[in-house]
């Protein structure tokens, strides 16, 4: 829906099925009464998720004319593209494979390509689009820092080939499309702040030589277009669990003209430990209840003299025997949600960016992700077109008082 912070939506990564049909089938029986209870007298957007099967499946025969008919029928829109997971999302086993393949690889490369293509010919006249995707990699793959300095180059070549084909695109199309990157924990790029060094360091001069010679343009048109078409996706959890300072990064990124494409609205867990063993036991035991065995649930201890400890998930954390004083962990729980027991959310990190974007917005695109109903704690799941509902009605009430 179209709010004066910008449209939000939901994205469609919250429904199981990974082929089109399954894909098509779930906003069929839930975006019309979402539609309904939400925004019944004006179009209201959707998040898009396509599988790469799904991506193929709906270019072949008519199923993106199909598609397309039924968004205008129900006065639904698409403006924004989920591109981070490839394959299988749920009832499989994703963890770091949720990264592959990354954007060292070709097939990383057609698929977001084929994205982009899709959304093109469903975004309205007159609107930007956008798709996430992967920090480039999964950190842990690299044996050493020659390896990962190598890969983050590969991946670097591979995001300037999509950044020329928008550019291409929109020189014969007049539209504007944009690849956000997303950072979250243990991804190559994990923080804003190697967001931006990336950015600056790595993609700026490696695309401003390769598009001088490419499209014989001057570095400082080259530059522009590299802005124009790589944006960083700001997922609020993935940003909260690295206990970043939010307004710091955003004032930051504005100053050096780098975009932010979207913010994914979404909520981790939290916990502050006290001083007594029995406490500590008390909070471990009520994490374990979310450790469940499809997604990472990376967790960031801080420490008392304000260091930060990396565990790549769940199990390894509550093996651990840290002092820390607060522990955060990915995983995507209800944005409408401050407390569970003993446990808290990132709410306030949501609220905080939400406060930011009304003041002085910072990007057009605003997506909740939480897609982790299927593996919550038996007490937290209720059904999920009113999860979707409630979310929305949540996040927009922020947005509006």
């Amino acid at each position: 829906m179209k709010l004066t912070a910008g449209h939000l939506t939901y994205c469609t990564n919250i429904h199981a099925g990974e082929n089109w049909a399954d894909h098509f089938n779930a906003l069929k029986l839930s975006f019309p009464e979402i539609k309904k209870q939400l925004s019944p007298d004006a179009p209201m957007g959707i998040g898009l998720r396509l599988s790469n099967i799904a991506s193929i499946e709906i270019l072949q025969g008519d199923n993106l004319l199909q598609f397309k008919q039924w968004l205008q029928l129900n006065e639904g829109y698409v403006f924004t593209m989920n591109g981070f997971p490839y394959g299988g999302f749920h009832n499989v086993i994703v963890k770091d494979q949720v990264h592959a393949p990354d954007w060292t690889t070709t097939d990383r490369l057609d698929y977001t390509i084929r994205l982009f293509k899709i959304l093109a010919y469903l975004l309205p006249e007159g609107m930007e689009g956008g798709i996430s995707t992967s920090p480039l990699s999964y950190k842990h793959w690299f044996s050493n820092e020659q390896a990962l300095e190598a890969a983050k180059l590969e991946a670097t070549r591979n995001i300037l080939r999509v950044a020329a084909e928008l550019h291409i695109i929109k020189q014969q199309t007049g539209i504007t499309l944009h690849l956000d990157i997303e950072p979250e924990p243990d991804g190559v790029l994990e923080t804003g702040r190697e967001f931006i060094q990336w950015f600056e360091e790595i993609l700026l001069p490696q695309g401003v030589t390769l598009f001088q010679e490419e499209f014989k343009i001057p570095a400082t048109e080259a530059q522009d277009i590299i802005k124009e078409h790589v944006n960083l996706c700001y997922d609020v959890c993935h940003f909260a669990i690295g206990y970043e300072p939010h307004e710091i990064i955003i004032n930051e990124l504005a100053q050096k003209g780098i975009k932010v494409g979207k913010i994914q609205i979404s909520a981790a867990l939290k916990a502050a430990f006290d001083t007594s063993s029995e406490n500590r036991q008390l909070i471990l035991s009520e994490f374990k209840k979310f450790n469940e065995p499809t997604y990472l649930h990376q967790v960031i201890a801080r420490l008392a003299d304000g260091k930060l400890l990396r565990y790549p998930d769940l199990p390894e954390a509550l093996k651990a025997t840290d002092d820390a004083k607060e522990w955060r962990a990915h995983f995507h729980v209800p944005v409408f949600l401050e407390s569970f027991g003993l446990l808290q959310s990132t709410q306030a990190d949501i609220i905080k960016v939400l406060s930011i974007q009304a003041q002085n917005p910072f990007t057009n695109h605003l997506e909740v992700e939480t897609y982790t109903w299927g593996v919550l704690p038996d007490a937290l799941k209720i059904p999920l077109t009113q999860s979707i509902i409630r979310e929305l009605e949540w996040v927009k009430h922020e947005l509006t008082n």
